[in-house]
């Protein structure tokens, strides 16, 4: 502290003396944040364990707590280190470290510290003294971090992977060097899964549940419930802060799909393709899937409109995609062609003729046809083939974010299209094939019908590019 001036020395040795094991004081006396109760406990749990981690719904103030532990930590530590991660740049960047910002601003200790955009340090020792903001999206970004005083804080653990949290875990030697993580829990496998089951006993766990904190709000949280049901998975990770069941008869687990909401996957492609699901009935949405290699796009839904206005809004996006995407070259349509989607098919087909739209094909494929030759053996029908591999995909790109590689499928943060991707179920018939449940049957268990769902499977359908074309099209 030698390089500081007498006046500063003093301070930051009566914030050691003072608050050294007291970071719930701290935050009251030097940033005039009032914890709750859950809060209080994991604050104190973090200054007297090395190991603190906490599953919780959704808006209980779990940012505010990494985000002032990482003050209190920076202020009553000499030459402390502070690591702020999570999976995305967003989530750090735009969430926590903006949370870190919000509370130093207005501070009794703002004058001690100076922040930027990737660092808060001690004025006078920024090369030793700082916490920064590191996006765990590669394991060598939580390596050479060695201090006697150092806190890692892992916000949405549950979407980090396996081996960043191994090196993260392998960095800390020293006996004043700790680990908060905090997240949803959306993930049944993993480390976060594990220090709140097989590995408890070396963590000190909390569970906080959306409906015992005053920071969140009733009326949405009533909405969960009402919408997809009080023992369904979304409702168990973000309202209830438990770990999803993970049904054994679920086509598509959730922690899939939650990190395919969370992923951000570049669209290179030259092929747009466009998944169209076309309403049977009058509360079920016409969904437009717009899909450039492993992105998919915000989906376009509504509800209560004839096929002319459908194959309107196709076209209208198809051209407005190729305006905003200059690398793409072809468009590929897959429409439900069953019932009233035949329609749109036509027309479809008509105004690409018409406009002569060159590189434009539509393939209607036909859901309730029998599987494509490679998938006659293992699904009864085409449509669980469909959504076999889209569900592939998301496999593969969820065990590839494990290993800490590039995810390669990124879906729309949409609630209603995670939700009818994970609810859907599927049985084994008689004769040892796969077979989707029946929209009717989901109906009866009080779901929606999954249209948004099969907007997406349908953009990853094979057409002219993949060289498979489906049998069950219907010949025009």
């Amino acid at each position: 502290m030698n390089s500081l001036p007498h006046n500063v020395v003093a301070d930051l040795i009566n914030l050691l003396d003072i608050y050294w094991d007291d970071p719930v004081a701290f935050s009251q006396d030097m940033l005039g944040f009032d914890p709750d109760d859950w809060q209080r406990a994991v604050m104190m749990d973090v200054a007297q364990h090395r190991l603190t981690s906490v599953r919780s719904g959704q808006g209980v103030g779990k940012t505010g707590v990494e985000a002032t532990l990482a003050v209190w930590f920076l202020c009553c530590r000499p030459n402390a280190r502070v690591v702020c991660t999570a999976p995305t740049k967003q989530q750090l960047n735009d969430v926590l470290w903006a949370e870190v910002a919000k509370w130093l601003e207005t501070s009794m200790v703002k004058n001690l510290l100076k922040w930027t955009k990737t660092k808060v340090y001690m004025v006078g020792h920024e090369e030793r003294w700082f916490a920064t903001a590191r996006t765990a999206n590669k394991p060598e970004n939580m390596q050479g971090f060695h201090e006697d005083h150092m806190l890692f804080i892992v916000d949405e653990a549950s979407g980090v992977a396996d081996s960043i949290m191994e090196a993260i875990l392998g960095t800390l030697s020293g006996e004043d060097n700790k680990l908060l993580m905090c997240g949803n829990p959306t993930r049944t496998s993993g480390v976060f899964y594990d220090s709140h089951n097989r590995d408890r006993a070396r963590f000190r766990t909390h569970k906080v549940d959306s409906r015992d904190s005053s920071r969140t709000s009733r009326e949405n949280i009533q909405m969960l419930i009402d919408k997809y049901g009080a023992e369904s998975d979304v409702v168990r990770v973000r309202v209830y802060g438990e770990f999803p069941k993970a049904e054994a008869d679920a086509f598509i687990p959730l922690e899939l799909a939650e990190l395919a909401a969370r992923s951000n996957v570049q669209p290179k492609d030259t092929v747009l393709h466009l998944g169209v699901d076309v309403a049977r009935f009058g509360d079920d949405e016409t969904v437009i899937a717009p899909r450039i290699g492993g992105k998919v796009f915000k989906l376009k839904a509504y509800n209560k409109q004839d096929t002319m206005v459908t194959a309107g809004w196709v076209i209208s996006i198809g051209k407005r995609m190729l305006r905003e995407h200059s690398q793409l070259r072809t468009v590929e349509i897959k429409v439900d062609d069953s019932g009233v989607g035949g329609g749109v098919t036509d027309r479809l087909k008509e105004v690409i003729r018409e406009e002569g739209l060159q590189g434009w094909e539509v393939f209607p494929i036909n859901n309730g046809s029998s599987s494509s030759r490679d998938g006659k053996e293992h699904y009864e029908n085409l449509g669980t083939e469909t959504w076999a591999i889209l569900r592939d995909i998301m496999q593969e790109s969820f065990s590839k974010h494990i290993q800490g590689k590039p995810d390669e499928i990124e879906l729309p943060n949409d609630e209603r299209l995670i939700t009818q991707i994970t609810q859907r179920k599927y049985r084994m018939t008689s004769k040892g094939k796969i077979a989707l449940e029946r929209k009717e049957d989901m109906k009866k268990r009080g779901l929606d019908s999954p249209d948004r769902a099969d907007a997406v499977v349908l953009s990853f359908a094979p057409g002219r590019r993949s060289g498979v074309y489906f049998p069950g099209q219907r010949k025009r």
